[in-house]
């Protein structure tokens, strides 16, 4: 299956490198890296993952963030790549 990364996506993953690259050098990159492994991972594993506000959500391995994503005919596409540690209501909203 083909893995198409939304731009949304993108933004919530350079978002999430300069929180991390914040907290410690080089850890946004192992952030980067452990998010695109398991998105990655998505050629494989799409669908098996339980749906949350409509949408099927990955959690990542490392990271307290959870990959959203749809399945259209033979691609999956991820429309976010969300801190857990937000608030239900603010993950919900952006979802929609």
């Amino acid at each position: 299956m083909k893995v198409m990364v939304l731009e949304e996506a993108l933004a919530d993953l350079a978002d999430g490198y300069r929180f991390y690259e914040r907290q410690s050098e080089r850890l946004g990159m192992y952030f980067l890296d452990s998010l695109w492994s398991d998105i990655d991972s998505l050629c494989f594993f799409a669908g098996i993952h339980p749906v949350h506000m409509g949408y099927n959500r990955a959690l990542s391995k490392r990271f307290p963030f959870a990959v959203y994503y749809r399945i259209d005919a033979d691609r999956v596409q991820v429309l976010a790549v969300l801190d857990c540690r937000r608030n239900p209501a603010w993950i919900r909203n952006r979802l929609k």
